[in-house]
């Protein structure tokens, strides 16, 4: 099997995990009766912390942390998987971290897939003569050199799309106007919206962007063939846009529309990589901080996720720094490769399948470094209990919300029974922003970001360093 149809047929295998609803509720403290003892042990990091925290925030780590951070941003730009571009980033921020006198830095091989927008417009030629924004979603084929001209159909919902004749669809482009609900609801119009419309014969698929607010912005993102339909062209549109087509088509118009894209696509190699402070008792155990370096083509990947890799790089350079070793190691990943399909993670996983016993917790930022207030937290009552505990030394920064899928990447290793979380930040905006050119340095507070750093190293150091193990919801399974 050639590593395209691999790649692809990885796609489809996470799907399930992409487009899962992450469900998310107010953590009961009640629940909790932990020991004297490990209160007492958990109460003793408390000067630690701070001292970690009043580092990163006054004494001039986090600041110039930021201002590297900002170079970077502005040296590198966009970072897609399997591009130059991206590995040259990475590149950067293995010297970075060596400057930082880490030596423990390594990097795992990655087979990426590359696929390249090329030209993108589309154009309404009736009722009326309009230019309409596009971006085309993540391994979208082209249409032929001449275009596709035909006419659209505008739906609300697959079930509508369910419900018409396939001869009302044949021939036509299928547009799904579709209101942001939450990302977990709405984002499976992206990611098998071309697959739904093609088994009815549709010769194109446009989706309504998936975000909560609009400037007349497109947002792209991936989206996956099923094996068993025709690659149908596949591109998101604006809100204006997708509601005017709405309205036309509710006031009895024929719409008709040309669309043009090419595209190319296929695999290359890249690499997560891996950094380490070792443990000073149980270096074999292991507490991870990530997020990922690569971005979509789009912006600067500022907040997605340029905001969770560079705190998660912090964490080990920042112990380092203070000199403090924990009980475990503690170990920073900058996972590539995520935008296409958590990629680089599924390679992490197989190679450290059999490592999984050994990883005591797992932490993403991957949903904006705005300002903090805790973790999202999976695993067993315990585990909460425990994580709850430790996050009263940060208070206000203390909240825990339950989620049965933390992070991107890491809900992989997550759901094969490792406890994990998530950064949790007032990111109401982060969907504004998202896979779009909006995602800027613009978007992001230098206090924000400092902030969050500063809770990311002092809680992972804790994490790694206690006396007690995070308690799993079951045994490791493989």
């Amino acid at each position: 099997m050639d590593s395209k149809l691999t790649m692809l047929l990885f796609f489809s295998s996470v799907i399930n995990i992409i487009n899962t609803r992450v469900i998310i509720t107010r953590y009961d403290e009640s629940v909790c009766n932990l020991d004297s003892q490990t209160v007492k042990d958990i109460a003793s990091y408390k000067n630690v912390t701070q001292r970690i925290m009043d580092e990163i925030r006054n004494k001039g780590l986090g600041q110039r942390t930021f201002e590297q951070f900002s170079a970077f941003l502005d040296k590198f730009g966009a970072r897609p998987s399997g591009t130059k571009n991206l590995e040259n980033a990475i590149d950067h921020m293995i010297n970075l971290t060596r400057e930082n006198g880490i030596t423990d830095v390594t990097t795992e091989e990655v087979d990426a897939p590359h696929w390249v927008r090329g030209h993108e417009a589309i154009s309404m030629i009736l009722p009326r003569q309009k230019n309409i924004a596009v971006i085309g979603l993540g391994t979208s084929v082209g249409t032929p050199i001449e275009g596709i001209t035909a006419e659209a159909v505008i739906v609300s919902s697959f079930q509508e799309l369910d419900q018409k004749l396939d001869s009302d669809i044949k021939g036509k482009i299928v547009v799904y106007d579709v209101p942001f609900i939450s990302y977990g609801d709405t984002v499976q119009y992206r990611s098998q919206g071309a697959s739904k419309a093609a088994k009815k014969g549709a010769v194109a698929s446009l989706v309504r962007s998936i975000t909560p607010f609009s400037m007349y912005s497109p947002h792209t993102g991936a989206q996956y063939y099923d094996g068993n339909v025709s690659k149908i062209p596949a591109a998101a549109i604006t809100h204006e846009d997708a509601d005017l087509l709405h309205r036309l088509q509710d006031q009895g118009e024929k719409i008709f529309l040309k669309i043009e894209m090419s595209s190319s696509f296929d695999t290359t190699k890249s690499r997560n990589t891996i950094i380490d402070v070792k443990g000073k008792d149980n270096p074999e155990k292991v507490v991870i901080v990530s997020g990922h370096i690569d971005s979509w083509d789009v912006g600067q990947g500022a907040m997605d996720d340029g905001g969770g890799m560079i705190i998660s790089w912090l964490a080990p350079v920042a112990l380092h720094h203070l000199n403090l070793k924990p009980r475990r190691t503690l170990r920073a990943i900058l996972w590539t490769a995520e935008e296409p399909g958590l990629v680089g993670a599924q390679a992490y996983l197989k190679k450290h399948m059999s490592e999984l016993k050994n990883i005591d917790f797992i932490m993403e930022s991957d949903e904006g470094t705005f300002k903090p207030r805790g973790l999202s937290v999976a695993g067993s009552t315990e585990a909460r209990c425990l994580i709850a505990e430790i996050l009263k030394l940060f208070s206000p920064i203390d909240k825990l919300e339950e989620t049965d899928y933390p992070g991107s990447d890491i809900t992989l290793i997550v759901d094969k029974g490792v406890p994990g979380a998530s950064l949790l930040n007032d990111n109401e905006r982060y969907y504004w922003f998202h896979h779009s050119e909006a995602d800027t340095l613009n978007v992001l507070n230098m206090t924000d970001v400092i902030d969050c750093a500063a809770f990311w190293a002092a809680v992972s150091y804790v994490i790694a360093d206690m006396p007690t193990d995070i308690p799993r919801v079951s045994p490791i399974y493989t």
